[in-house]
């Protein structure tokens, strides 16, 4: 599929200032040293690494590995906080101002945490009272992270423990690193590569000592990006592969060794069927986003790659699996890949952090665009130096998302797209520009809406609002991360109605103020499932008691006619009802009557 409108742009600016060189004066001679000179330090060490440092370095991460120094095989360590650093200044002025920046960890202490299970280690108050390893603490500290949040509070002394675990906690948690740590402090623990007992008979297949499996391309390589930079210089090498992209690379960085393999199911399965790597020699598996490798219909492949691949059985192995919901099969799949697990539940399982601030306003199909535009200038307004602030907009369909990034950049909005149909190249190379602000403006399908960590999301816009509870609570989880506060805007319609019961639930769970003001239909919907007592509500030109698309309505301001059916409501709860609903609009009259005199029989609000 072509790149998007934008980063055709995107690339032909760049195309336009390149620099044409004749020539007789190829670029490669001309930054080439003469061959008989030697290279500089800076040129062949990673940077802020002084060549004096790297043997004592590596040595002492040998010593702590239990194994030779920096393990031998690496000579040459690319440095994962090299862009972090010169680009911190530059990121810290693009991003300044905006109103979720900075960790809230205060925010975190009211966070409800529920264990279960047999001897269930105790929880950590900072990173230094655990025994992770010099190099790994090191990282800690150049990722900046000031104390450990709740999940990881709980999950990483359980998980060094050698316990398996099954954690449920809410999106933007920090789950990452719960898990991550205490591979890398594990494998560093292990015998060297070198020392490790492999089948012989000249095999090229890889083995890894640990296996992290996710369900997207994205969160594969953002894993692997965090990972990297906590093994640094731990002579732990860490491994990513995804389908959608040429698998020879992949390959070739799996010849070279890895102890740690970040991989996408699909992508797995064949190279197990390739041989190219062995599961033999796992010592920890990781499954993260869990329940939503269910949803995209991974089951089959998980179990064949945890059950018949030559995988160590559980009991053996150590197996962490992650959700941030905790259906049946997510509660089956713990049973039969997990031995005398821990239970660990991070506020209420499936639901949002309160962080994020919950708007619902009804906006027909027709209006959504121009309802799209008001809030994108009133951003522009209420921002820093009249920045947009980074706005993540889910849409239903692919087609739906090309055509509203276009749509916004004739408009003046820069923005680019994330779907199903574009490349891993282009798919990444939209992150990259998003995350740096270059378009602050992302529209995505559910593609994107599971696991991403992308800084600074400071608005997530439901402009098709999903079928699923669970889905919206993901999408939303995009801002709010990590203790930040941020801003969820749903678009609601007629057309949502499935929506309405768990919706009021969650945002009443959230501590949300239930729209005021909206439309009186949305708003009647929202109230009546918030009472909890009604099952069915029907519409004038429906049948009693049955649920289901309700005519196009009055626009809000005009006068609004309507007679809702409310069955089994008792007369206590008609007085809540008119309560709720008379203080959100005082405006509206609502009159509730017996129909054949008794409480026990459904009564009728006319509004």
């Amino acid at each position: 599929m072509p790149s998007s409108w934008a980063d055709s742009v995107s690339h032909a600016d760049n195309s336009a200032s390149a620099v044409h060189r004749t020539s007789y004066v190829p670029p490669h001679l001309r930054s080439r040293p003469p061959p008989s000179s030697v290279p500089r330090a800076a040129d062949t060490f990673p940077k802020a690494v002084p060549p004096s440092a790297l043997t004592t370095t590596a040595a002492a991460s040998g010593r702590r590995a239990g194994g030779s120094a920096g393990w031998g095989r690496r000579d040459r360590e690319p440095n994962p906080f090299a862009a972090d650093e010169e680009e911190e200044e530059e990121e810290a002025a693009a991003f300044d101002g905006r109103e979720n920046t900075g960790i809230n960890f205060d925010a975190y202490d009211d966070i409800p945490v529920e264990t279960s299970g047999d001897g269930v280690p105790p929880p950590v108050g900072a990173f230094a009272e655990i025994d992770l390893g010099d190099a790994l603490n090191a990282n800690i500290r150049r990722c900046k992270y000031a104390k450990p949040t709740p999940v990881q509070r709980h999950a990483i002394p359980i998980s060094l423990a050698g316990r398996d675990l099954m954690a449920c906690a809410q999106t933007g948690s920090g789950k990452t690193a719960a898990f991550c740590f205490p591979i890398i402090s594990g494998v560093m623990r292990c015998c060297p590569p070198q020392q490790q007992q492999r089948p012989r008979g000249g095999s090229r297949a890889a083995y890894p000592l640990a296996l992290i499996l996710s369900p997207t391309r994205e969160l594969s390589v953002q894993i692997h990006e965090e990972a990297r930079k906590f093994a640094y210089q731990t002579g732990v090498r860490v491994v990513v592969a995804y389908g959608g992209a040429p698998i020879n690379q992949q390959l070739r960085e799996l010849e070279r060794g890895v102890e740690i393999l970040v991989a996408t199911p699909g992508r797995l399965v064949d190279l197990l069927e390739r041989a190219r790597v062995s599961l033999q020699m796992i010592k920890y598996l990781a499954l993260d986003e869990a329940d939503r490798m269910l949803d995209m219909g991974f089951e089959p492949q998980i179990r064949r790659i945890v059950e018949q691949m030559d995988m160590p059985p559980r009991g053996v192995r150590q197996t962490m699996l992650f959700s941030a919901t905790f259906p049946k099969e997510i509660q089956r799949l713990a049973s039969d890949f997990l031995s005398n697990y821990i239970f660990l539940a991070v506020g209420r399982v499936g639901s949002s952090t309160d962080l994020i601030v919950q708007r619902v306003e009804f906006v027909q199909e027709a209006d959504k665009r121009s309802h799209l535009m008001d809030l994108l200038h009133a951003q522009i307004a209420n921002g820093a130096s009249g920045k947009q602030a980074l706005t993540l907009v889910f849409v239903e369909t692919k087609r739906g998302a090309d055509s509203l990034e276009h749509w916004l950049c004739m408009t003046g909005f820069p923005a680019t797209t994330i779907h199903g149909d574009r490349t891993q190249q282009e798919r990444e190379y939209a992150l990259r520009s998003f995350k740096s602000g270059s378009t602050p403006i992302l529209v995505a399908t559910d593609v994107a809406a599971r696991g991403l960590d992308i800084p600074h999301v400071a608005h997530v816009v439901n402009f098709d609002l999903p079928n699923d509870i669970d889905d919206y609570v993901h999408r939303i989880g995009r801002t709010g991360r990590a203790g930040k506060t941020g801003l969820a805007t749903a678009f609601f319609n007629e057309s949502n109605l499935n929506l309405a019961r768990p919706l009021a639930e969650l945002m009443q769970e959230a501590n949300q103020e239930v729209p005021r003001g909206s439309h009186a239909m949305l708003l009647v919907l929202l109230m009546v499932v918030a009472v909890g007592t009604a099952d069915r509500v029907a519409g004038p030109a429906l049948a009693a008691g049955t649920l289901g698309k309700i005519p196009p309505l009055a626009r809000e301001g005009e006068a609004v006619a309507i007679t809702m059916v409310v069955e089994d409501m008792e007369a206590g709860d008609m007085g809540s009802l008119r309560h709720m609903v008379g203080a959100a609009a005082a405006a509206m009259v609502v009159k509730g009557s017996p129909a054949h005199g008794t409480d026990d029989h459904p009564h009728r609000l006319e509004i």
